[in-house]
């Protein structure tokens, strides 16, 4: 067994591990009826907060539709600049970026996850 096999067990032993805690702390929550009344107003409050928010964004209406267009440009554009710069690297080229003023440079931060094969 590989070393990457091994860290890959462990980390889902632990997983495993955490859930099983979580679970039992809330089936112990559960048990407590002041706890079953604290979810409910919290739940009532959520509610109420969420018709105030509503009300609201109905007044910025055209703010809120700018937002959401902005939120897709920077999406297209993150995952732009991440293709860029991994070609860049698969070039065997130097990946970095100075800021306007030319006073910060920026590195890439590359992350390896797994997940199950479809």
């Amino acid at each position: 067994m590989s070393k990457l096999d091994e860290v890959f067990f462990r980390i889902q032993k632990t997983k495993r591990e955490q859930k099983k805690i979580r679970d039992t702390y809330k089936d112990a929550l559960v048990s407590y009826p002041s706890y079953q009344k604290t979810v409910e107003e919290l739940n009532e409050l959520k509610e109420k907060k969420k018709k105030i928010e509503a009300d609201v964004k109905a007044d910025f209406r055209n703010d809120f539709t700018k937002l959401e267009d902005l939120k897709i440009d920077l999406d297209t554009d993150l995952e732009m600049l991440s293709d860029l710069a991994m070609t860049q690297l698969m070039k065997g080229e130097t990946v970095k970026i100075t800021d306007e003023e030319n006073q910060i440079e920026y590195e890439p931060v590359f992350n390896v996850r797994f997940r199950k094969a479809k």
